[in-house]
C-alpha cells in the first residue's frame, strides 16, 4: 500500500508541474519535443488515476496508454540530440553537457513503459512505480524550473 501512495503522489507532483506543450513555443524541434513529454505526462495522468482508484481500471486504456508511452519515451533521446533551445524551453543545457547520463535516463522510461503491467490493476500498481521513478531521475536534473 505504501507503494500505491508513493506511485499517487508522485503522480499529482509531476501533474502538478507545468504543462510542457507551451504557448509561444517557435522551434519546431523544441515543439516536438515538448509534444513528446505531453504524451509520456498524459499517459502518466491516465496510469496513476487508474492506480489510485481516480477512475476506474481499464485494461484497453492502460494498455494504449503504456503503448503510447513508451513510443513517446523512445523518441527522447533522438529528440535532444542537437542542442535546441527556445525561450519557453524547460530542457536545462545539463542535457548536453552529461548527454550519456540523460540518454541512459531516458532509454530507463523506455525499459519501465514496456515492462508495465497493464492486464490486471495490481498488476499496474505493481510496475508503475519505476515508470514514475524514472520520470523524477530526468526531472531532477534536466528539467529547467519556470
Amino acid at each position: 500500500m505504501k507503494s500505491l501512495t508513493r506511485i499517487s503522489a508522485l503522480s499529482l507532483v509531476l501533474l502538478a508541474l507545468p504543462a510542457f506543450a507551451k504557448d509561444g513555443v517557435t522551434n519546431p524541434a523544441v515543439k516536438a519535443r515538448m509534444d513528446t513529454m505531453q504524451v509520456i505526462r498524459g499517459s502518466m495522468a491516465t496510469l496513476g488515476d487508474m492506480a489510485s482508484g481516480k477512475t476506474t481500471f481499464d485494461a484497453a486504456r492502460a494498455t494504449e496508454a503504456r503503448s503510447a508511452m513508451a513510443g513517446a519515451a523512445a523518441q527522447i533521446v533522438p529528440g535532444f540530440q542537437a542542442p535546441e533551445t527556445d525561450p519557453v524551453a524547460e530542457a536545462a543545457p545539463a542535457i548536453w553537457e552529461t548527454f550519456d547520463d540523460f540518454s541512459a535516463k531516458a532509454e530507463n522510461l523506455v525499459t519501465a513503459a514496456e515492462a508495465l503491467n497493464t492486464t490486471s490493476l495490481d498488476g499496474l500498481k505493481s510496475t508503475l512505480g519505476p515508470v514514475a521513478a524514472s520520470c523524477k531521475s530526468c526531472h531532477e536534473g534536466y528539467r529547467l524550473s519556470k
